[in-house]
């Protein structure tokens, strides 16, 4: 009998790294934050450690997800601020040492292994020198004393201590993404002049001084390594074999078990959260260099979706271990199904980062645009219900996801689509460039409703009688949104289009080389991604915000990507204009300020990306007269993937829980 892994035989195979004996090549980096803090309360710190337990017991062999900042060092009085600033930091904290203990405790009953990772955010307020790390981030730091710098040494080794005491199998030094450390090993950002700065070794002092003070805690007893950038994002910064000397002088220092290189910065293009707009694996060969030139394992964390993608890697000997992070957020037993031939049936990630996005730009709970079910691992399963008949009226991405969830309950699904094709607004999404993860979504969630039995019937428009003669126990509305046309004088003119039809090839804007302007009406990425798709077909593209910045909506490790390649392509950027007449090919706008009217310029053409305007007139016909009905989706208010598929979780658990009890009753 062959061995169930074979068509992945790197990504099963064992290894050994420091003190840890690792049962697979697969690492899940640090990601977990937004899905559960293992250092928040204590319901908070149980659904993290059952989303681990979940991917731990799939084949997941290293989690090396504790992301943990150290202690700041600080006058009283002052306030850190920006994204990572930190005061006592979670190392302190009095319930620190129990709950690594019962974090690694799960790991380890589960033959999978813990590190724990050591971050201090750079100019925060500290820094190496009175300089700035980013063209976005313009807050300048304190220059350290060599007091700071034996304050932080003794902090981390403090750190360390705390981490044996944790039970965990090893610990991680963050010298890279604006970490303080890579402020310091950076000439970029280090231009001291003191036994700290100037040559490789002066700027790397700090953190060989940590990790000689971590070696002196832990001995040999746990596992050491370094997170490392194989390149700076900016062009003063180091370049590959810059980075590469880096991760040679550390090895040298013989205080280190493996080095873990990636790339990306956390506000560039590419963030080092690479979004939809990068291949998968995009980065892994700048990995070996690193492989080539050390003997210690190398780890390679970035866009690495499935295992198929992993396994090309590590064959390619592009690394020794990747790290799979929203790849397991989508689907927590990709593992078990690559190890049983069932890749077809993976979730994919579609690469859009609401998982992060969410959370630190909205300030709304964790959610995963293709899994709702993520984060709740730790909930009690779902009950069983009779067989009864509920149907679904529109196939978009909340009555599909509904209709899927809902048949996995026990409930006999009848799901009725408009539209010749399932998909909803996803059927224009996935036209856009570099959208293919959605693509394979779609047809992922196809498969998964025809695996489950539901009844699918496409082409059919659905009327109130219709919905009332079908004879379903529950009937769920999720008909969508038509597109928004605002009251612009000239709207209506021939030469205006809306982006949904220019993304389906059923509007043109002209030959290559028209001007084409695009309204932007949206909070999120669509404006932008019809200006990416109409700038690579040749057009000369300008977008028009009324906001002050582009996609006030979009998050720091996603819209570098996209703004990046648009502006690759000349694409013109124009804000706090707010477009009031076409008048042919003129435009004129009024500042949303000043309210001063001035002329934008003349277009060939007009694309209106201005958001949608609920479609609900079968759910309002069929208010009052149905034992159970429910809507849900952009029926409801228009909003984007991840609110269609999580109020579609919502509203299946309720259904179950619902219809289990009265079946009891």
């Amino acid at each position: 009998m062959s061995d169930p892994g074979s068509s992945h035989p790197h990504l099963f195979s064992p290894i050994r790294v420091g003190t840890m004996d690792l049962r697979s090549r697969v690492m899940l980096p640090p990601h977990a934050s937004a899905i559960g803090n293992i250092y928040g309360t204590e319901d908070e710190a149980r659904r993290n450690i059952a989303y681990f337990e979940q991917r731990a017991e799939a084949g997941v062999a290293w989690v090396g997800s504790l992301s943990t900042h150290v202690r700041n060092h600080l006058i009283p009085g002052f306030e850190p601020t920006g994204v990572g600033a930190a005061t006592t930091g979670f190392f302190r904290l009095p319930f620190f040492v129990e709950r690594v203990q019962a974090f690694s405790d799960a790991m380890h009953a589960r033959d999978t292994c813990v590190t724990v990772q050591m971050v201090h955010q750079g100019g925060m307020p500290h820094g190496a020198s009175p300089v700035m790390s980013a063209p976005v981030i313009n807050l300048m730091p304190h220059v350290m004393d060599t007091d700071d710098i034996a304050a932080f040494v003794a902090e981390y080794a403090a750190s360390a201590r705390l981490a044996m005491e944790g039970r965990a199998d090893g610990v991680e030094l963050h010298l890279n993404h604006d970490d303080l450390h890579e402020w310091f090993l950076s000439a970029y950002t280090n231009h001291r002049e003191d036994a700290y700065g100037g040559s490789l070794e002066a700027r790397a002092r700090f953190s060989v001084e940590c990790l000689r003070a971590i070696r002196d805690v832990v001995g040999s007893s746990m596992t050491v390594g370094i997170r490392l950038n194989i390149r700076e994002e900016m062009p003063e910064g180091y370049d590959v074999d810059g980075g590469v000397e880096l991760a040679q002088y550390l090895e040298s220092t013989g205080l280190i078990d493996y080095v873990h290189g990636v790339v990306g910065s956390p506000w560039g293009n590419p963030s080092y959260i690479q979004p939809t707009y990068f291949e998968p694996g995009r980065f892994s060969s700048l990995a070996q260099r690193f492989k080539d030139a050390l003997s210690l394992p190398v780890v390679h964390t970035g866009r690495i979706t499935s295992p198929r993608v992993a396994e090309d890697i590590l064959a390619a000997g592009h690394a020794d271990i990747v790290g799979m992070a929203r790849a397991h957020i989508a689907d927590g037993d990709l593992l078990v199904k690559a190890r049983e031939g069932r890749e077809d049936e993976i979730r994919p990630c579609v690469g859009g980062n609401e998982c992060i996005s969410r959370r630190y730009v909205e300030g709304l709970p964790f959610g995963c645009a293709v899994n709702p079910g993520t984060s709740h691992e730790v909930d009690v399963p779902w009950p069983s219900v009779a067989p009864r008949r509920l149907l679904v009226v529109g196939g978009g991405p909340a009555g599909m996801e509904l209709a899927a969830l809902s048949a996995e309950a026990g409930f006999e699904v009848d799901l009725r689509e408009r539209e010749p094709e399932l998909g909803g607004q996803l059927r224009y999404v996935i036209r856009a460039p570099r959208h293919e993860g959605y693509a394979a979504y779609l047809d992922w969630q196809v498969r998964r409703l025809a695996g489950l039995g539901v009844t699918v019937t496409t082409g059919v428009e659905v009327s109130a009688d219709d919905v009332r003669a079908s004879g379903a126990d529950v009937v769920a509305i999720a008909t969508g949104a038509r597109a928004r046309r605002p009251a612009i004088a000239g709207v209506d003119a021939p030469h205006v289009l809306d982006s949904r039809d220019v993304l389906a090839g059923a509007a043109a804007p002209g030959g290559p080389g028209s001007r084409v302007l695009v309204i932007a009406q949206d909070d999120h990425v669509a404006p932008l991604s019809v200006a990416d798709h109409l700038a690579e077909a040749g057009h000369e593209v300008t977008v028009c915000y009324a906001t002050h910045q582009p996609a006030p909506l979009l998050g720091r490790y996603i819209i570098g990507g996209i703004l990046g390649r648009l502006d690759a392509r000349d694409v013109r950027m124009v804000f706090m204009e707010e477009v009031v007449r076409i008048d042919g090919p003129s435009v004129t706008t009024r500042n949303v300020y000043s309210q001063k009217v001035r002329p934008l310029g003349e277009f060939d053409a007009v694309v209106l990306a201005c958001g949608s305007v609920s479609e609900s007139t079968l759910y309002d016909e069929l208010r009052g007269s149905l034992p159970e009905l429910h809507i849900l989706g952009d029926a409801y208010a228009p909003r984007r993937l991840v609110f269609a598929t999580r109020q579609a979780y919502a509203l299946a658990e309720q259904l179950a829980a619902t219809h289990r009890a009265a079946a009891l009753a």
